[in-house]
């Protein structure tokens, strides 16, 4: 059988080529995919446990038999209109977003804002100008697409049932950003204003820590893939 892999992040820079195309026998798990390229290059043996699993753009266990076809592929942990290369509006006006445009904050705030609205909280990450003492010349940003516009999608329906607000919208963008653009932008109506801010507060945490989307920083003297944490609940490889 035929199976899809692809490397992201900072697995990018250790396996070659990041996406690839490989035949394995009937009984190969997800497990012993892994197997197959740690052969071929060792250094992402010290990184299995925090390597987490999707197949077909739905996060996976390292046991799962493998069937043709399978798209798998293996995520470090996560740092975290025709301009959106990603898009989805929900019936309930929920607006999620991928771009590699600049993030227009306002508009989007007024997109999703109506009538019954009294409050409308925006939070936005900006990049900044250094990081652990080195001075940031700028980032760039990516991510496995399909999944995360599905799971950015998921997070915001379930805020959105969890607090007192109307519609809440989240947008990141992909690429190179320079000092104070913003990445990442998630905007939350409501009628009254702590559920507002609570929504916001809460996206950016879960995204953060679940949405497969990674960063790497640029300075004078090297660049560097930022590594996170993922969530608890994502099981990892080791």
């Amino acid at each position: 059988m035929q199976i899809r892999v692809l490397f992201f992040g900072l697995l990018k820079d250790i396996a070659e080529p990041s996406e690839d195309t490989v035949d394995l026998p009937d009984g190969a798990t997800i497990e012993s995919l892994f197997a197959h390229y740690v052969s071929r290059f060792p250094k992402l043996e010290g990184l299995a446990d925090s390597i987490a699993l999707a197949r077909n753009q739905q996060f996976a266990q390292p046991g799962e038999l493998l069937a043709d076809g399978d798209e798998i592929a293996f995520l470090p942990p996560v740092s975290g209109g025709t301009k959106y290369t990603q898009r989805i509006v929900t019936p309930e006006g929920h607006l999620f977003a991928i771009t590699r445009e600049p993030i227009d904050s306002q508009s989007l705030g007024r997109e999703i804002l109506q009538g019954l609205d009294g409050a409308l909280c925006t939070f936005e990450g900006v990049v900044r100008n250094n990081s652990k003492g080195r001075a940031t010349r700028y980032l760039d940003y990516e991510c496995y697409e399909p999944m995360a516009i599905k799971l950015m999608a998921q997070i915001g329906e379930e805020i959105a049932k969890a607090h007192a607000i109307s519609r809440i919208a989240m947008i990141h963008r992909l690429g190179r950003m320079e000092i104070g653009e913003a990445s990442v932008v998630i905007i939350a109506a409501s009628p009254h204003r702590r559920p507002s801010f609570d929504a916001t507060l809460e996206g950016i945490n879960r995204l953060k820590k679940t949405v497969p989307i990674w960063k790497k920083e640029y300075f004078e003297d090297g660049e560097v893939w930022v590594e996170g944490d993922w969530d608890d609940s994502i099981v990892k490889l080791a």
